[in-house]
């Protein structure tokens, strides 16, 4: 048997709380919401998918914000990025419909017992959630261009932002989509260890990562080419065969198909 250090009852307490949460631990509470998600309604799902797209435009909003503030230099995106953050904040810790966390937790159900029943019940959330979040980025983008809701000079840095976005090839969408799909994934299995003030940190840390990184979240990203659209600055086919399908690709290569993947792998001896 092994040693125990020599700990008063209280102090035996604390070592329990502070101890790892084993990584099965982790996956069956994952596990659990995904079999939750893939139980809802496609009413929920739908206007929980809605509210997510145009609650994560408030990134773009914040981050062309600061860009159009800040001095044309190489350090000044370290700050804009802080902008970033914002929107997914809402999103995740108001419990929305974002695609992207839907790349791992719908997914597990699937890797434990998978059967046809439960892969096309994963493709029903699937296009649900993001036919929502590309409605909502849309509503929003209509909002941001047409609603006069921010002063003009604002305005100038998100359509700076939302330029430069665009400038990517679709291979290059697809490429940096892969990273921002993992590190999505990432945050989803880190956040069922983390109290609320340690939820808060985690998600600035990852978003701010994929923003500053110049990586392809298809939601987020939405958002900016959609906004090029509406202002008759880039063509609907462009924005989606050269942004969104390859960054939504992207992101399920980095969700699923690896960290997913992955993940399932080191506890599946131990489930």
């Amino acid at each position: 048997m092994a040693e125990e250090a020599d700990l008063d009852l209280d102090e035996k307490r604390q070592a329990d709380r502070y101890e790892a949460v084993p990584s099965a631990v982790i996956f069956e509470a994952i596990r659990r919401e995904g079999e939750h998600e893939l139980s809802r309604s496609a009413s929920a799902l739908w206007w929980s998918g809605v509210a997510a797209g145009f609650a994560i435009s408030t990134s773009v909003l914040a981050k062309g914000s600061l860009a159009s503030i800040l001095p044309d230099s190489g350090w000044a995106a370290g700050i804009s990025n802080l902008g970033y953050t914002v929107g997914f904040l809402i999103v995740i810790l108001a419990r929305m419909q974002l695609f992207t966390e839907n790349t791992i937790t719908p997914i597990l159900p699937l890797f434990l017992r998978p059967t046809w029943a439960k892969a096309v019940n994963i493709a029903r959330l699937w296009g649900i959630v993001f036919a929502a979040n590309m409605t909502g980025c849309l509503a929003a983008a209509l909002v941001l261009v047409h609603g006069h809701v921010v002063p003009d000079t604002r305005f100038e840095g998100i359509l700076s932002i939302s330029y430069h976005y665009a400038e990517a090839t679709p291979f290059e969408h697809f490429a940096w989509g892969v990273p921002a799909g993992f590190l999505i994934a990432a945050l989803v299995w880190i956040l069922p260890r983390m109290d609320s003030a340690g939820e808060v940190l985690m998600i600035v840390i990852i978003t701010y990562i994929i923003g500053l990184g110049g990586m392809s979240h298809v939601v987020a990203g939405a958002t900016e080419l959609f906004i090029l659209v509406v202002s008759g600055k880039l063509g609907l086919a462009e924005a989606v065969f050269g942004g969104i399908v390859p960054a939504f690709a992207g992101n399920v290569l980095g969700g699923t198909g690896i960290f997913a993947a992955l993940t399932y792998a080191q506890v599946r001896n131990e489930i």
